[in-house]
């Protein structure tokens, strides 16, 4: 699998879900790194996203970043940037783009980033 931008995070959608797409080629890296290491979690974390990828209840595990995090410029709009907690280190950062209907994933690694501490 290539993993590149753009590229789908496969399965498709079912009706009424969202897709899930790698924002950059490194992404896809950082990914599969997650999938090695926490399968579960990074499941429960991509039907997360599937389903309810801005959630109007954030949780400690799930929720938009804060400061200069908060949001991101994607496909020329800044959007809120929210992140799942995969793991005590492994996290998700992403964009939705409700207009398609898209989830782009931004940043996914096994360890903690370092733009956070």
């Amino acid at each position: 699998m290539s993993n590149k931008r753009g590229d789908l995070a496969v399965p498709p959608p079912k009706p009424g879900e969202y897709k899930i797409r790698f924002g950059a080629r490194d992404v896809g890296v950082g990914w599969q790194a997650l999938c090695a290491e926490a399968p579960t979690n990074t499941a429960d974390a991509w039907f997360t996203m599937r389903t309810g990828p801005a959630p109007a209840v954030q949780t400690s595990r799930h929720h938009q970043l804060k400061y200069d995090l908060a949001t991101a410029f994607f496909n020329g709009k800044d959007r809120d940037q929210w992140q799942i907690e995969v793991t005590s280190g492994g996290r998700v950062w992403y964009v939705v783009e409700e207009e398609r209907k898209t989830v782009w994933l931004l940043h996914a690694a096994a360890k903690h980033p370092k733009r956070t501490e």
